[in-house]
């Protein structure tokens, strides 16, 4: 038992830490005018209420690294397992929370291409930490 609450908190903290490194990328692309470059509408403040919930989701989706997915490569594995909050992100939160249609289209079409890249962050992130 408490080596499984001890995976818990690993998986945990590298999702957390994924999250904070997701947010600063995000971040840079949209202050250096990256996203913008790209005609992507994607340019958000480094502000706690906007960090804040990116760390702690970063650290509940963490928690999908206790699925055996390519366990030996790290960046396959950070990369698959990115999927699931990239599927999250362009079909949930961006039509029902953002109202900004599926894919996010609204905010320009390169779009779900960003918000896989930024994901992918998150996870090769949390992967190389869990490592």
């Amino acid at each position: 038992m408490r080596n499984f609450i001890r995976k818990l908190s690993l998986y945990f903290s590298a999702g957390a830490l994924g999250g904070l490194t997701n947010s600063a990328a995000i971040w840079l692309a949209g202050m250096t005018g990256f996203t913008a470059y790209l005609q992507v509408k994607i340019a958000p403040a480094w502000t706690l209420p906007w960090l804040y919930p990116r760390i702690v989701w970063g650290g509940v989706w963490g928690l999908i690294f206790l699925l055996p997915i390519a366990k030996s490569h790290v960046f396959t594995r950070g990369v698959l397992l990115s999927l699931g909050p990239t599927l999250v992100q362009l079909f949930w939160v961006f039509p029902f929370k953002a109202h900004v249609g599926y894919l996010g289209f609204e905010l320009g079409y390169l779009t779900p291409l960003l918000v896989f890249l930024f994901n992918a962050i998150w996870g090769i992130t949390a992967a190389l930490w869990i490592r």
